[in-house]
């Protein structure tokens, strides 16, 4: 099996468009004027109507704040460096359930849920040790080394 192809830890559409929304607020982040919701729709592939939905959460969460008016808009709350992957998939998501006893454990069982937990951790790590500032540095970089053509 090519571990490339399966994907034990699956990014959610709810984090996914909530992680672009917040690019697209860092990358606005020291200018004059917040960004509407059309503007993030336009520059990412966001349904408006969710859109509006994860901005209310992040907003009611403290991520974001709306201005309203004609030249209003939504601007991170924060600095892009302050906030981590984690905290906003934690937002998004909800915290982590506590752990179910097992249902007739065998040392098998017990087995592959104690390597599912160190997954999780690892996950949790790396979210942890990345922010959004981070995603914004990485998108940049690959902006600058241009277009990937494939023959």
């Amino acid at each position: 099996m090519n571990s490339q192809n399966y994907n034990l830890l699956d990014l959610s559409s709810k984090v996914e468009y909530a992680l672009l929304a917040l690019l697209e607020l860092a990358s606005n982040k020291g200018k004059k004027t917040p960004l509407t919701m059309s503007e993030i729709t336009t520059k990412q592939p966001i349904p408006e109507r969710y859109l509006e939905q994860i901005l209310t959460s992040l907003r009611r969460a403290g991520l974001v704040k709306s201005h309203r008016g004609s030249r209003g808009g939504f601007v991170l709350a924060r600095e892009p460096w302050q906030i981590t992957l984690l905290e906003i998939v934690t937002l998004v998501e909800g915290e982590r359930k506590e752990k179910e006893p097992l249902v007739n454990p065998t040392l098998e069982r017990n087995l592959v849920h104690e390597i599912w937990e160190q997954a999780n951790i690892a996950c949790v790590k790396v979210l942890h040790n990345y922010t959004l500032q981070d995603l914004c540095q990485q998108r940049d970089a690959r902006l600058q080394e241009g277009p990937m053509y494939y023959i």
